[in-house]
């Protein structure tokens, strides 16, 4: 795990050394263990290492046997001893024990088509200097991020955004089809970052790029639910706990210390249960809880801990969070309306005391069906057989009630057709509210963008029901732009690696083979999942109601979070920064204040704001103090 950065000027004018290490002192907290560096003719690659695997050996940048083909690589592959023995057989000779070098080597086998080969979660960039070709890769599922930026004749890349706006010359000017997506799903989109100018490679993506000859992006992998119904349901049993086995014992190949977030969840509790059945000692386990009644798990999470004899640590959040929101605006990179990241940061923070990696239980509700969202749109569809002009009218009287007045939100939601009823039910702002929110001329650079249309084009029908569509949009848009960005910055802001393995992509497209009655099945979410855990996990822990990461962020703004955010958002500089209406904005708080519970809008336009504070109003150029390390050159 580490932060990767570059730089290539395709006029084989210099990179200087300084312009790569600003770039690698941004992300510092990525790889506290050591910085490296490549420069050649017009290229720089750097990176940042936090070291997991071969930690006395395993340094960055890496090249092949003679140096023409250079590395810089984030994240595990966890078939590369598998893939070392291969290679080694076809004659390559390798200096490290690392799964970096492992890379290097496929490439120089399959090229840029080395992705099928690899198993794990990875960002990484090769330079091949005979070809003056770069060659950029994601991993599939969108675990470890990469961000990249063409301008003037050169192109650059980094795991994250700030390390790009270091660079002289990169002002950054707010992507408006960015903000359009952020203030309707939380997050900015798939493919632009909110600077303009700054693109996301998106996840299953290889981009390749040489002298004279424009970015090329391919997509190298793709999820397809085709239903196995040739299997019995208890065939599909034994699959899954075999490739949940298989799947922990690759997750936990490391040199280093690890351990695991455990929320007391069926998801972390499986790979918990999995990690103590299969270790010689006490698992380490992590968890927060909250103060207030209603948001804690921390006693389901302990009930875990006791049934597998895990070393179990944990921390109770109290309404402080004033005190790290500054922290969460630069590790988060860009503006994000998922308060969850807020407990995130504070875990991560508890498990760096203690271990370098942790494994964790994310995507095992996108892969089988456990969102309660899923079951509320079963019971929705319904609505669709009801005639379309009856639809409309219930619409229109929807547009006719007052903000905020009971019931507008739901006859406005029901006047929608099945995919856009499914994604308004977790749209933040509406069009008519982004109108009320934004100035005019804001507004207008809004309206032009449509942060619906993808998700849109990833509902269409998967495997022949509508289960299997809004499954597969979750995993293009909600788990990449929410759940893995939230996880990825606030580990690596503590400096700490987490593995999700439930997103092994072997197990993934089993998932996609499960047949639909078999993830939701009469109200029940996860029903497959549920049957291949009982008689592992307590049946407390497999029948209890599904809670989530929730934040009583609702109370805290009507508490310690209130005068900070009035303070903050009516501001003269928020003012005269001209985004923003301030009526619109004590509009808000006042009906907040009177019960309405509008956290998650209030969270996001606090986190634009706080985003604009540090990386529009200041400059978000630091002076990184930098040890003199090694540095490697070509002629």
């Amino acid at each position: 795990m580490c932060g990767i950065a570059g730089i290539v000027r395709w006029d084989h004018a210099p990179v200087f050394e300084h312009e790569i290490r600003s770039m690698c002192g941004a992300m510092a907290h990525r790889g506290p263990d050591d910085e490296g560096i490549y420069l050649g003719d017009g290229v720089a690659l750097g990176m940042r290492r936090l070291s997991i695997i071969d930690v006395d050996n395993g340094r960055q940048p890496v090249s092949n046997e003679d140096g023409s083909v250079w590395i810089v690589f984030n994240g595990e592959i966890y078939n590369y001893q598998e893939l070392r023995r291969d290679l080694e057989r076809s004659g390559h000779t390798f200096r490290t024990a690392s799964d970096t070098e492992t890379i290097v080597h496929l490439y120089e086998e399959l090229g840029p088509r080395c992705v099928d080969r690899l198993r794990g979660m990875f960002a990484f960039a090769i330079w091949d200097m005979p070809r003056r070709q770069l060659l950029l890769a994601r991993d599939r599922l969108g675990i470890k991020p990469l961000y990249f930026a063409e301008r003037d004749g050169e192109l650059l890349f980094s795991s994250e955004l700030k390390p790009i706006l270091q660079l002289p010359g990169v002002t950054p000017s707010v992507s408006w089809e960015a903000a359009s997506h952020l203030f309707t799903f939380l997050a900015t989109p798939p493919s632009q970052s909110i600077v303009e100018g700054v693109r996301k490679l998106e996840p299953a993506r290889i981009a390749t790029a040489s002298e004279g000859r424009p970015l090329k992006i391919e997509r190298y992998w793709n999820v397809e639910f085709v239903p196995d119904l040739e299997s019995t349901e208890d065939e599909l049993v034994e699959k899954l706990r075999a490739l949940l086995v298989e799947s922990v014992i690759l997750h936990e190949i490391s040199d280093v210390p690890i351990g695991a977030f455990l929320s007391g969840g069926i998801d972390s509790s499986t790979i918990v249960a999995t990690m103590a059945r299969l270790a010689t000692g006490r698992v380490k386990t992590f968890s927060i809880g909250f103060a207030e009644a209603g948001y804690d798990e921390v006693e389901y999470a302990r009930q875990v801990a006791h049934a597998f004899g895990t070393d179990h640590h944990e921390l109770i959040l109290r309404p402080d969070v004033v005190n790290v929101v500054e922290d969460l605006t630069w590790y988060l990179d860009e503006p994000f309306g998922d308060t969850s990241a807020i407990p995130t940061y504070m875990v991560s923070k508890l498990a760096s005391e203690h271990v370098k990696v942790v494994l964790s239980g994310d995507g095992g509700d996108e892969l089988f069906g456990g969102y309660d969202k899923y079951v509320v749109e079963q019971n929705e569809r319904r609505f669709d057989r009801v005639p379309a002009g009856i639809r409309r009218l219930a619409g229109a009287a929807g547009d006719a009630m007052p903000d905020g007045m009971r019931g507008r939100r739901f006859l406005q939601h029901v006047a929608l057709d099945g995919p856009r009823r499914y994604l308004d039910a977790s749209t933040m702002f509406r069009p008519g509210q982004l109108r009320a929110l934004l100035r005019d001329d804001v507004f207008d650079e809004v309206s032009r963008h449509d942060p619906l249309a993808a998700s849109l084009a990833a509902l269409e029908p998967k495997g022949g029901d509508w289960l299997s569509a809004i499954q597969y949009n979750d995993l293009e848009h909600y788990l990449p732009l929410d759940i893995l960005t939230k996880v990825d910055r606030m580990t690596m802001a503590h400096s700490i690696e987490a593995r999700p393995p439930l997103l092994d992509h072997k197990l993934v497209e089993f998932a996609a083979t499960v047949p639909a009655h078999m993830r939701l099945r009469n109200g029940t979410t996860k029903y497959i999942f549920k049957r291949a855990m009982r008689g592992i996990l307590p049946d407390a822990i497999i029948d209890r109601p599904k809670q989530g990461f929730a934040v009583p962020l609702a109370k805290w703004f009507r508490g310690e979070l209130s005068g900070f955010t009035r303070d903050l958002l009516l501001s003269a500089t928020c003012r005269h920064r001209g985004f923003f209406k301030s009526s619109y904005i004590e509009q808000l708080l006042r009906q907040h204040d009177q019960g309405r519970d509008l956290s998650l809008q209030l969270w996001t336009v606090l986190s634009f704001e706080l985003w604009c504070r540090r990386f529009l109003d200041a400059s978000p150029r630091s002076q990184f103090v930098t040890t003199a390390l090694p540095v490697s050159k070509t002629a």
